[in-house]
């Protein structure tokens, strides 16, 4: 049977009838508000590449966190720009960075917020990049087992300080094991790690790394982020995520990527979060000033996408306006 017999606008009707028979929703519970933290106080730094966010100082940053839970959102994942950058990203563990700092401040005032802590030294490095590197004349290594101890430093560190998680994002073999060991070697057997197990060498992050500080000094990242050709990679690094003990894997860019997305909520019985990365949200903010689209209903089409997609939680600049806009 087919027209007139089937008429699929029938459920099409009214805004009510369309909510009702909706396959894919989006709620403030699937988001997640990156923050952006610097040293020193009352300090908030606009960040031109990515209009309306900012770079925060601890005593900012709280306040900012206070606003995301009061509007709903239930986690934010913090980024630190630590005040010194060295070759081997001292900051990135030291009990008193800046990190460190805003979990402690974040976790007495905002309670009932989830903090997630991006665990990566690319910031804290003075190269820029996600390890520890060697070099040999105009070539040069990351270093990845090297690597891997400090990352497992800066996890603990993070943990000590109160994260409720830590997502290790420096794409290093062995890295989600690492520090599955030393959290619990040092009694945090309960804190879970979200990794970013699928994160592409993408142009999208540019914006993100003008926020960060945290450009590469030479060379590219190409040799440990993924290739964006490929996809049974993607499902390889997952699975071997999720065997050293990963309890959340992440795709990283997600809009690019929603085949990705897909394939891994398809293949794996395990929560999946998508960053909805700073090109994807500077190029609508662009087009949206321009008066070349709707930032409103072009920002929810994407959230809503990355949804349909699979994914469980959405990483997104726009965690506090969805917030809003989804009450309204």
């Amino acid at each position: 049977m087919g027209f007139p017999e089937h008429r699929l606008r029938r459920l099409r009707g009214t805004p009510q009838l369309r909510g009702m028979v909706r396959e894919t929703h989006l709620a403030v519970d699937h988001l997640v508000m990156p923050i952006f933290v610097r040293p020193g106080e009352q300090q908030k730094s606009p960040i031109p590449s990515m209009p309306g966010i900012f770079q925060l100082s601890v005593d900012l940053a709280v306040e900012e966190a206070k606003e995301a839970r009061n509007a709903g959102v239930p986690a934010v994942l913090l980024f630190g720009i630590p005040g010194e950058k060295d070759p081997r990203a001292t900051e990135a563990y030291d009990p008193n960075g800046v990190v460190q700092e805003a979990v402690q401040e974040i976790k007495e005032r905002v309670a009932d917020l989830v903090v997630i802590t991006d665990v990566c030294l690319c910031a804290y490095m003075n190269h820029g990049h996600c390890g520890v590197v060697e070099q040999h004349g105009d070539r040069f290594d990351v270093l990845n087992d090297l690597t891997l101890d400090l990352i497992g430093q800066t996890a603990v560190s993070h943990a000590k300080a109160g994260a409720d998680l830590v997502a290790p994002s420096g794409m290093m073999d062995g890295m989600v094991r690492k520090i599955r060991e030393a959290l619990d070697e040092n009694g945090f057997e309960r804190v879970p790690i979200l990794s970013y197990a699928a994160k592409y060498a993408s142009a999208f992050y540019g914006p993100f790394r003008d926020a960060a500080e945290s450009p590469p000094q030479f060379g590219d990242r190409s040799t440990y982020q993924m290739d964006p050709g490929n996809r049974r990679e993607a499902l390889r690094e997952v699975a071997l995520d999720l065997e050293e003990g990963a309890d959340i894997v992440m795709v990283k860019p997600a809009l690019a990527y929603l085949d990705v997305i897909r394939e891994v909520r398809d293949r794996f019985d395990a929560p999946v979060a998508a960053y909805n990365v700073s090109g994807e949200f500077s190029m609508v903010k662009a087009a949206a000033a321009n008066g070349w689209i709707d930032e409103r209903a072009t920002a929810l089409e994407i959230l809503r996408a990355i949804r349909r997609a699979g994914a469980d939680i959405v990483i997104t600049y726009w965690a506090k306006d969805a917030a809003r806009w989804l009450r309204s």
